[in-house]
Order: structure tokens, then C-alpha cells, then sequence
């Protein structure tokens, strides 16, 4: 976050309440920390807002800590004084950030159980990495801004070696057919099934988002989205598609539902803070009961953004495939920012994946690592403890901020060409340094999934450096 750059959005996306503590907040900013780095001043808002009452009585952040503690005292749920227990999984390599905002959700009124990732970070509401189960309510910031988040992986039929032999081809046709960052659309509209769902002319709020859906489908979001071409490795003779073990070339996309997802979580977080005012440190874990008008109105528009998100890939991969000539072997796909209804110890609950990979006993998923690190294909064991979750990934250990600001251009350059990767677009937030270790996340939950192959990144598309992130 930028000094210079600072705004309502920005203090909303920390955890500030819309209103008049925002406008206090940059006010005081204005006139009196524009001599802060970016990191520093976000450290600084991150403790006012955790604990006003430490501020008071300071000459300068005691304003915003007094309009903060204003905002607050307002009747409020409060949150349960026993948690009900969650499992951790790869403590060791967890920051304490992420751990802080697990402990709060498992106090809320609906907790039902929980579970952290080995990849987990902290996030806004729930932590990235995190699962909640609820009972009959959905929270929109247990589901994530990017609703319907997920991996695709197709497995082809094409040599391995033209991977090298004709790369140009490859990455001409991968500029040609994806359109990456916030706002792309395509010109040229393609029909979908999914854009005649009832869902865009039932709900009043979703209607108005067809036409930028329409433009969107197909497209990919900014930040750690990406389209990459590589290989995979089969390592298990009893995949699901009987193929026998060895390399293929492979097509891997990562990218959620776009505009439409982001507009839907943006509207349906604020209905839910409205209805559901929480204790200033849970704010973000608002939820909708599902009971009401409000909680259902947001079920079918979450359950319309993952559908979307789906055709987007499957548009992407499509075209692709067909303009390299090749046939699909095998496909793998999962959401990773999602709620689901699942069975709980003999009850219906709500599960929550924020960053967070579905492995319930046989059920296939995709695990990246980075841009120059392998992704895993695995098959999930069905773990009750970790509500039937693994990771969606690596995890950052590098805020966007504090990747932008530590690892220098040439450092990136260096570790693509030692692992022969060729990038398209990209910036420093996502250089791989930014990543955990995704072998050491791997191994803090063989508990959770088998490997069933291994997939490396050869030509990897993403948006443009400095791209806005919109989803």
C-alpha cells in the first residue's frame, strides 16, 4: 500500500468500518504520516485498528483510535467465550497473524470446527489457509473476495518436446487466447450457458452484472492469477484416467470469477455487517443466516460465481487446446474460495474454504507451488480433522508489499532462467521468493492428501506488472 495512494477502499480491505472513522483516518494520514513507508504505515493502521484502546491517549493516532472505538460500541454480537477447537496443520511455518484470526473465528456464534492450512497467512475476515465449518449461515469473507477461485490442469496429448522445439507456437497462442488483470474483457462475446442462468435475472443485484460477466468470461484476474503451459508427471499407476506413468504436456490456469465475484462479495459482506454486527476484531466474519431472504440471495449468487469461474477456465482451456491441435487425456479441477454444505460428525454444516483445497477420501485436487516451483496433483484421504481441507497452494511468506519492496528484478530474472521458465507479464509480488517452500507445505500434510503427479511450469502467462488487483 502506498502513502501517496491511500483511500477508503484501502482502509476498508485493512478492516476499517465504512463511515466516519475512515474519513478521521485520512485526514489524520494526510497531515501527518506521509514521511511513513508504505509497510510502516500499514503496520501502524493494523495495530490501531486490532487495539484502539493502546492509542487513546497518543497525540496523534488517538484520534483515529477514539473514532474507532466510537464505531464500535454500538450493540454488537458478542463473540462464544469457549472456541470450539481447530487442528493446525504445518504450525511451524503459520504466522502468528494468521493464527490470531483463527482463533477468533472459531469463537463465533455459528462455529461449529475448524482447521488451518500449512499454507496459511493472514487475510481479511478468515485467514488464508483457513476452514470454517458454521452452522446454517455463510460468511462472505469465509468465502473470499474472489469467489470460486480454482485450478485447472488438462493433461494433452502433444509432445513433450515441442515444449522447446516450438515454444514460439506456445507462447503465441497463449498471448493470443488469455486476457489478463482488472477490467479485461474480450471484445468478441461467447455464448455460455452459464450466462442464461436464472440467477442474473432473479436477483436484482446480479442482473446488473451480466454484461460485464459477458465481457469477462474467459479472461483472467490480476495478482498470483496465471495461465501456464508445462509438464506433468504421473507417478501413480492407478490414476483415475488409466494413463500410463510418465511426462505429458500439460495446460494450468489459476483464476476466479472476475468482476461478477468481486461485485457479489463486495455487496453481500456489507448486507452481512449491516445484519450482523460482530465485536470490532471478528467485523470481517459477519454472516448471513441462511434461514433469511439475504443469506439464500447470497448462496445462489456464490454458487453462480463458482460456475462461472469454471467456464472461464474451461473457455481458456479450450481454445487453447484446439489452437495446438491436441486432444484432452485427463482434466483436474477444484474451487479453493468457496463455502460447500457437508456432513459434520452426522450434521449438515457449512464448510468454509478460504484458500483452502477440498480432499475429501478420493476426491482429486491441484496444489501450485510458484512460477518456478512444481504443483502437485493429489487425491484427497478424507480427513475429518482438517474438515476434509489441504492447502491451495505454497502460501506467501512475502506480503505484496514487502516482495515489491525486498526482491530486486535481476534476482527474478536469475531463478526463471535457472529453472528454464519463460514469463509473460508478472511482477516482483509474485516472484517465487514471495512463496513458502512448497515441498515443505507437501510434507506437513501427507496426512491429508497422496500425490498422484507432479506438474512443472515451462511458460507462464500472468498480468502485467503493476496490474490493479480487482478480484
Amino acid at each position: 500500500m502506498s502513502v501517496l495512494n491511500v483511500n477508503g477502499k484501502m482502509l476498508r480491505t485493512i478492516g476499517f468500518p465504512q463511515g466516519p472513522v475512515i474519513r478521521t483516518a485520512l485526514t489524520v494520514i494526510e497531515e501527518h504520516y506521509q514521511h511513513y513507508d508504505a509497510v510502516a504505515l500499514e503496520t501502524l493502521l493494523k495495530s490501531i485498528l486490532e487495539n484502539p484502546a493502546a492509542y487513546v491517549n497518543d497525540a496523534i493516532a488517538g484520534e483515529i483510535a477514539t473514532m474507532l472505538i466510537a464505531a464500535t460500541t454500538s450493540t454488537t454480537i458478542p463473540l462464544k467465550d469457549t472456541a470450539v477447537p481447530y487442528a493446525i496443520f504445518g504450525q511451524d511455518h503459520i504466522e502468528a497473524g494468521a493464527l490470531k484470526q483463527m482463533n477468533t473465528a472459531v469463537r463465533l456464534p455459528v462455529a461449529v470446527a475448524g482447521a488451518i492450512m500449512p499454507d496459511a497467512h493472514q487475510g481479511y475476515g478468515l485467514p488464508i489457509g483457513g476452514v470454517l465449518a458454521a452452522e446454517n449461515a455463510v460468511i462472505p469473507y469465509g468465502v473470499g473476495v474472489d469467489i470460486g477461485c480454482r485450478m485447472c490442469l488438462s493433461i494433452l496429448d502433444l509432445p513433450v518436446p515441442s515444449l522447446t522445439i516450438e515454444e514460439h507456437t506456445y507462447k503465441k497462442e497463449l498471448n493470443n487466447h488469455t486476457k489478463f488483470g482488472a477490467g479485461a474483457a474480450w471484445k468478441k462475446l461467447t455464448a455460455d450457458p452459464v450466462l442464461e442462468r436464472n440467477e442474473f435475472k432473479e436477483i436484482a443485484f446480479v442482473r446488473a452484472l451480466l454484461d460485464k460477466a459477458s465481457g469477462q468470461l474467459g479472461t483472467s484476474g490480476s495478482g498470483n492469477h496465471f495461465v501456464e503451459w508445462g509438464t506433468v508427471t504421473l507417478t501413480d499407476a492407478q490414476n483415475e484416467w488409466n494413463l500410463p506413468v510418465g511426462d505429458y504436456v500439460a495446460l494450468l490456469s489459476h483464476s476466479g470469477s472476475r468482476g461478477l465475484g468481486a461485485q457479489i462479495a463486495g455487496h453481500y459482506t456489507k448486507v452481512a455487517k449491516e445484519r450482523c454486527p460482530l465485536p470490532q476484531e471478528a467485523a470481517n466474519l459477519a454472516y448471513l443466516d441462511l434461514a433469511t431472504e439475504a443469506g439464500q440471495e447470497y448462496w445462489l449468487a456464490m454458487n453462480l460465481a463458482g460456475d462461472y469461474a469454471s467456464a472461464c477456465h474451461h473457455l481458456i482451456h479450450k481454445k487453447l487446446i484446439a489452437a495446438m491441435g491436441a486432444t484432452l487425456l485427463a482434466r483436474v479441477e477444484n474451487h479453493h474460495n468457496f463455502a460447500w454444505k457437508e456432513m459434520y460428525q452426522g450434521k449438515e454444516v457449512i464448510v468454509h474454504r478460504k484458500g483452502a483445497t477440498p480432499a475429501g477420501k478420493g476426491v482429486l485436487g491441484i496444489i501450485p507451488g510458484s512460477m518456478t516451483a512444481p504443483g502437485f496433483i493429489v487425491r484427497g484421504k478424507g480427513e475429518e480433522s482438517s474438515l476434509q481441507s489441504a492447502s491451495h497452494g505454497a502460501g506467501r511468506q512475502l506480503s505484496r508489499t514487502r516482495a515489491i519492496a525486498s526482491i530486486k528484478p535481476h534476482e527474478l530474472k536469475q531463478v526463471l532462467q535457472e529453472h528454464g521458465v519463460t514469463l509473460i507479464g508478472g511482477g516482483l509480488d509474485e516472484a517465487p521468493g514471495a512463496y513458502k517452500d512448497i515441498h515443505t507445505v507437501m510434507a506437513a500434510q501427507q496426512q491429508l492428501v497422496e500425490v498422484v503427479g507432479r506438474f512443472q511450469p515451462k511458460l507462464v502467462r500472468m498480468a502485467d506488472a503493476g496490474e490493479p488487483r480487482e478480484d
